[in-house]
């Protein structure tokens, strides 16, 4: 069994948040991801074999954008913005019925990026080239002994987890010492979402960034993905309500025909699309976030962070906690 200070599971922008914590500070890290591209719910999938000129265009198919609150994120976000990785993409978005647009309404600045989201967490991965990242490789077992916690063949002195809560408490070995952990990581409950990415020869809908909809059994938001990327590709995500997803979980593209109507039906589009596509989300977004920044248990070593904590589910939330989990974690590590 090999050995690591610290391992980290999960490759959202929480993990990467805490690895880039623990690099600065020298600190020994490895990282495992499920995923074959880091991210988690920053998901960005390429358009591919549309016969339209917008074949690699990214679309966001997992969070629509990301809002700024606190001054220690919105450091990181004016570094993004410095180097065009980020822009501030509108504060004013339509709110819907199940049957059209009603009004529209303004509010707090809702952030995109050219590349997609996706490409924030990249960009905080390379800042930190000590990390020993290895993505695509689902964790198997999370334990702990009197020589510290074990995750699958490598031992470390803390163990972070950084992905859904589910997820981590799937893992967690069925030991006494992680009952506590694994009740903390069941105490808030997940909602699934439907992902519909469709493709347009060209808009024809009115000019929105994106639509809040309300009482739709099948939609819950509607985005303008060409307006979120800034090349106004015609291009529209839909998210499902999390009740729609749940009927849908096991045929996902089965789901597409009722979110295309309610969809069309919302903005008054007529023409079919030329492609379009349903990720699935089953554990899109946790329902309540935790006060709480995070979770770091010096009796077994084990950390948790990421979407449910710091307040949220937002992706300021996620990276305040992962941010606050890895200066924890240094601290621990450096005060004996």
């Amino acid at each position: 069994m090999t050995a690591s200070d610290v391992v980290i599971v999960g490759g959202g922008i929480s993990g990467i948040a805490a690895a880039v914590e623990l690099a600065t500070a020298g600190v020994a890290c490895t990282l495992f991801d499920r995923g074959r591209r880091l991210g988690g719910r920053l998901a960005v999938r390429t358009l591919r074999d549309t016969n339209t000129k917008w074949d690699g265009h990214p679309v966001d198919v997992g969070a629509a954008f990301f809002t700024v609150r606190e001054p220690l994120f919105a450091a990181q976000v004016d570094d993004w913005e410095k180097r065009g990785l980020a822009f501030p993409w509108t504060d004013t978005l339509g709110v819907a019925g199940p049957e059209g647009l009603t009004h529209f309404t303004s509010g707090v600045m809702r952030w995109s990026a050219p590349a997609g989201l996706r490409s924030l967490v990249d960009d905080l991965a390379a800042a930190i080239p000590s990390v020993d990242i290895r993505s695509d490789r689902a964790v198997e077992s999370v334990s702990v002994s009197n020589e510290g916690v074990h995750v699958d063949e490598l031992s470390a002195n803390l163990a972070l987890l950084c992905g859904p809560d589910p997820q981590m408490a799937r893992i967690l070995a069925q030991q006494s010492e992680l009952d506590e952990v694994r009740s903390t990581l069941a105490s808030v409950a997940w909602e699934p979402v439907l992902a519909l990415t469709a493709v347009y020869e060209k808009r024809s809908w009115p000019e929105i960034s994106g639509v809040f909809v309300n009482d739709s059994d099948e939609l819950g938001f509607i985005a303008d993905d060409g307006s979120r990327r800034g090349d106004m590709a015609p291009v529209l995500v839909a998210h499902s309500s999390s009740a729609f997803a749940v009927r849908h979980l096991d045929d996902p593209q089965a789901a597409a025909p009722a979110m295309m109507a309610a969809m069309h039906r919302i903005l008054g589009v007529t023409a079919e699309p030329v492609q379009v596509h349903v990720q699935r989300w089953s554990l899109a977004r946790p329902a309540t976030g935790r006060v709480e920044t995070h979770l770091l248990d010096p009796s077994t070593g084990i950390g948790c962070a990421g979407d449910a904590w710091h307040g949220g589910p937002r992706i300021e939330a996620a990276w305040l906690s992962g941010h606050s989990l890895g200066q924890s974690a240094v601290s621990q590590l450096t005060s004996g």
